[in-house]
C-alpha cells in the first residue's frame, strides 16, 4: 500500500512539472508571434549600394528582397555600379530597379502569372508585352495601349510621334487606318506622355458644323462667294484652319464644317449677305442646255404654286408680323415665261422662290441618255406539195370533174375551147344591076378570153387528149418553196420618248362602195395601210443598266388578191419587258408544222387498185415555219457611245458597197458604183459638181 501510494505521489509530481513546461512554452510561441506581426505592420525599409557587381547578381538580389521570380535572357551581361544614400520603400526600390535596367538598356516584361522576364530593350518590344488601358503600371514598364483618335487621320499623326518615342528602347508606333487607331508600344511613362499628346492634337482637330438657313439669300451664290473668299491659297495656311462650305439648295441652307475660329468668320459673312433686298421682286433670265423651254414652263408653274402654299402656311403659322405680312403680299407676284427663239426661261419672283425654281431647273436641264434598240427578226419557212389528177368528159353526157388543190376544171376548159373554134364567114347576098351577087365572108377566129382565163391557173404539166367526143386532161405538179427572212430594224431614241420605225410600202385597201340611186354616181372609199416591217417603242432607263421597254413590232406582208380585195398576212407583238444593258432577249416566236391531204374520187372506182388513179384526183402540201423575234437594248449616256454605234452601222454600210463595186457590172464593167467615204474621212461633194466647176473654169479662160 505504501508503494502504491509513493507511485501516485510521483506520477501527480510529473504531471504538475509537464504542466509548467507547456505553459513556459506557450507563452514563448506567443512573443514571438507578437513580435513577427509588429515587424509586419511595419514599413520595409531598403537601402541599394552596389559597386562593380554583376547585373545577374543585382537582379537576383533585387529579386529575392522583393519576393518576385525573375527569368534572365542570357544576353543580360555587364557590371554596374550604383548607389543609394536614403533607404526606399517597396514601391520605390521597385522603380528603382527598373530605372537601372532602364540605364543599361535592359527592360522587363511583367507575365500574367507575376513572372519578371529581363531581357534587351530591342528584344522586348516583340516579347508578350501586357496591353493596359491606362497607366496603371508606371514607371518604366514595357506596355502597349491602342488609343481611338475621332478627328485627325492616325496616318498623319503616326510619324510624328514616332519622333518622340524611344524608338532604340522597345518603343515602336503603328497606326491602322481602317479604326483610324494608333498602336503604342514603350515605358509606361513615355506612353502616358504620347496618349496626351494624341488627346490634346484630337481635341484641337474636332470639326463641328454650323447649319444656316437663309431667309432672302440663296444658298449657292452665298457659298460661291464664301469660297472665293475662304477658299485655299498658296500662302501656307494649313487645311486644318480652311472652312468647308456646302450648299443645301433643298432648304436653301448652307452647312459649314472647320475649326470653330474658321466657322465664326464664314457664318459672320453669311448672315451680313442674307439681307433683304430693297424691291419686292426679281427677275432672272435662264438659258436652257438640254431641256425645251415651253415644256418646263408648266412644271415650274406647278412647283411655284406649291412654294405659294408652303410659304403663306408658314407666315400664318409664325404670326402676323410685319415681314411675314409682306412676304406673303407679294408672293403671288410670280411670272414664268418661256422665249422659244432662245430657248430660256424668264422668272420674275422673290428671291427664296427663285432660289427653289433655280434648283428644279437645273435638275430638269440635264442631258437625257439615249436608247438603241435593235430586233432581230428571223423566218424560215420550208413548204412541199404535190397534185395528181385525171378528168374526162364525153359530148354526148358525162364527165368527171374536180376542184381540190389547183386542178383547172375540165367543164371550163372544154366550154372555152368551144368558144375558141374558127367560126365560118357568113354568105350574103346582094343585088347588083339586077343581078343576085353571093358574097361569102372570110372565116372569123374564136372568143379565147374564156380558154385563156382558164388556163393561166394551170402550174405544172397539163396533157389533154380528144378523141371522137371523149376528152380528157391529166395535171400533176410538184411544188418545193423556201424561204429565208432576216431583218434588224434598228432605232435610237431620248429616255421615255417614243420612236418609230417603218420599211414598207403603202398599200390601198376598199373600205367601201356605193352605186347610187340609179346606179349615175358609183364610187368606192379606198384606205392605204402600211404594209411591212414596223417597229415602235418608248425606253423607259431605271437604276443601274435597267431598260423597260414598251414594244409594238409588227411584220406584215401582201398574201395575194381574193374576191374582195388583198390579203394581208401579219404578224404582231405589243409587250412591256425588262432587259439590261447590252442583253439580247427573246420577245416571241412561232414553230408550226401544217400537213393537208385531199382526194376526190369516183366511188367504187376510185378505190380500184392501180387503176383506181384513173378516177380520182390526189392534193398533199405541207408547210412548216420558224419565226422568232429578239431584241437587244443598248444605253447611250454619251458621245462616245454614239459615236461608236454609228461608225459600226456606217462601216457595214460601206462595206457592202466596196464589196458590190468590186463585183462590178456585168453589162457595164467600166463603171464605178458609189461608196461612201471613210468614217473620219472629209466630206467630198458628187462628182458631176467638180466636173461642171472645171469645165466651167475652161470655158471662161476661151473667152
Amino acid at each position: 500500500m505504501r508503494k502504491t501510494s509513493l507511485a501516485i505521489a510521483i506520477a501527480v509530481g510529473a504531471a504538475l512539472a509537464g504542466s509548467l513546461h507547456d505553459a513556459s512554452a506557450q507563452q514563448s510561441r506567443q512573443a514571438a508571434q507578437q513580435q513577427r506581426q509588429q515587424d509586419a505592420e511595419a514599413p520595409v525599409e531598403y537601402a541599394a549600394s552596389f559597386k562593380n557587381t554583376d547585373i545577374t547578381e543585382f537582379i537576383q538580389v533585387v529579386g529575392r528582397n522583393l519576393g518576385r521570380t525573375m527569368i534572365i535572357d542570357p544576353d543580360v551581361r555587364g557590371r554596374i555600379d550604383v548607389r543609394s544614400y536614403d533607404v526606399m520603400t517597396e514601391d520605390q526600390y521597385w522603380q528603382f530597379f527598373l530605372n537601372v535596367l532602364d540605364v543599361y538598356g535592359f527592360a522587363t516584361i511583367e507575365m500574367e502569372s507575376g513572372v519578371i522576364k529581363v531581357m534587351r530593350d530591342k528584344d522586348a518590344r516583340n516579347g508578350a508585352i501586357p496591353v493596359v488601358d491606362d497607366n496603371a503600371l508606371g514607371g518604366d514598364t514595357l506596355i502597349t495601349r491602342v488609343v481611338p483618335v475621332s478627328n485627325v487621320s492616325v496616318r498623319e499623326l503616326a510619324p510624328l510621334l514616332r519622333l518622340l518615342n524611344d524608338q532604340s528602347g522597345g518603343g515602336n508606333v503603328v497606326s491602322y487606318d481602317p479604326s483610324n487607331v494608333i498602336m503604342i508600344t514603350g515605358r509606361s511613362e513615355t506612353v502616358q506622355r504620347l496618349v496626351e499628346i494624341i488627346e490634346r492634337v484630337d481635341r484641337a482637330g474636332n470639326q463641328d458644323v454650323n447649319v444656316i438657313k437663309l431667309e432672302y439669300a440663296s444658298a449657292a451664290e452665298v457659298v460661291r462667294i464664301a469660297l472665293s473668299l475662304f477658299q485655299k491659297a498658296n500662302d501656307g495656311t494649313p487645311d486644318l484652319l480652311i472652312p468647308k462650305i456646302v450648299a443645301d439648295e433643298r432648304t436653301n441652307s448652307v452647312v459649314v464644317s472647320g475649326e470653330p475660329r474658321a466657322r465664326e468668320r464664314v457664318v459672320t459673312l453669311i448672315n451680313q449677305l442674307d439681307q433683304d433686298l430693297k424691291s419686292e421682286g426679281n427677275t432672272r433670265v435662264y438659258y436652257l442646255k438640254y431641256a425645251k423651254a415651253a415644256e418646263l414652263v408648266e412644271v415650274l408653274q406647278g412647283v411655284s404654286q406649291s412654294l405659294q402654299a408652303e410659304k403663306e402656311s408658314a407666315a400664318t403659322g409664325a404670326g402676323t408680323s410685319a415681314a411675314a405680312r409682306r412676304s406673303s403680299s407679294s408672293s403671288g407676284e410670280i411670272s414664268i415665261s418661256a422665249h422659244d427663239a432662245s430657248n430660256s426661261l424668264v422668272i420674275t419672283a422673290q428671291p427664296d422662290l427663285l432660289s427653289s425654281l433655280e434648283s428644279v431647273i437645273r435638275q430638269l436641264d440635264i442631258r437625257r441618255a439615249q436608247v438603241h434598240v435593235e430586233a432581230i427578226i428571223v423566218e424560215i419557212m420550208e413548204g412541199d406539195g404535190v397534185d395528181f389528177g385525171l378528168q374526162w368528159i364525153s359530148e354526148d353526157g358525162g364527165m368527171v370533174q374536180y376542184n381540190n388543190g389547183r386542178q383547172a376544171p375540165i367543164g371550163q376548159v372544154a366550154a372555152g375551147a368551144y368558144l375558141a373554134r374558127e367560126q365560118p364567114g357568113r354568105e350574103t347576098t346582094t343585088v347588083v344591076d339586077g343581078n343576085l351577087v353571093t358574097t361569102t365572108e372570110p372565116p372569123r377566129p374564136g372568143d379565147v378570153s374564156l380558154l385563156a382565163q382558164v388556163l393561166q391557173n394551170v402550174n405544172g404539166m397539163m396533157v389533154g387528149v380528144v378523141k371522137n367526143d371523149w376528152g380528157a386532161i391529166l395535171q400533176a405538179v410538184t411544188t418545193n418553196t423556201n424561204s429565208n427572212i432576216l431583218a434588224t430594224p434598228s432605232i435610237m431614241t431620248v429616255d421615255n420618248e417614243e420612236a418609230s420605225f417603218l420599211v414598207g410600202q403603202s398599200v390601198p385597201t376598199i373600205t367601201g362602195s356605193t352605186t347610187g340611186s340609179n346606179n349615175d354616181n358609183p364610187f368606192q372609199t379606198v384606205q392605204r395601210e402600211d404594209v411591212g416591217i414596223k417597229l415602235k417603242v418608248t425606253p423607259q432607263i431605271n437604276e443601274g443598266s435597267g431598260v423597260q421597254l414598251v414594244i409594238e413590232q409588227e411584220v406584215s406582208s401582201i398574201s395575194g388578191a381574193t374576191s374582195v380585195d388583198i390579203t394581208i398576212n401579219k404578224r404582231e407583238l405589243k409587250t412591256v419587258v425588262m432587259a439590261d444593258d447590252g442583253e439580247t432577249i427573246v420577245l416571241g416566236g412561232l414553230i408550226d408544222e401544217d400537213v393537208q391531204e385531199s382526194e376526190s374520187k369516183v366511188p367504187i372506182l376510185g378505190d380500184i387498185p392501180f387503176l383506181g388513179h384513173l378516177f380520182k384526183s390526189t392534193s398533199t402540201s405541207r408547210q412548216k415555219r420558224n419565226l422568232m423575234v429578239f431584241l437587244r437594248p443598248t444605253i447611250v449616256r454619251d458621245g462616245a457611245t454614239a459615236t461608236q454605234i454609228s461608225s459600226r452601222k456606217y462601216n457595214y454600210m460601206r462595206a457592202e458597197q466596196i464589196k458590190a463595186d468590186e463585183e462590178g457590172i456585168s453589162l457595164m464593167p467600166l463603171t464605178d458604183q458609189p461608196v461612201l467615204p471613210e468614217w473620219d474621212g472629209p466630206l467630198t461633194l458628187p462628182p458631176s459638181f467638180e466636173k461642171y466647176m472645171d469645165e466651167d473654169k475652161k470655158g471662161s479662160g476661151n473667152d
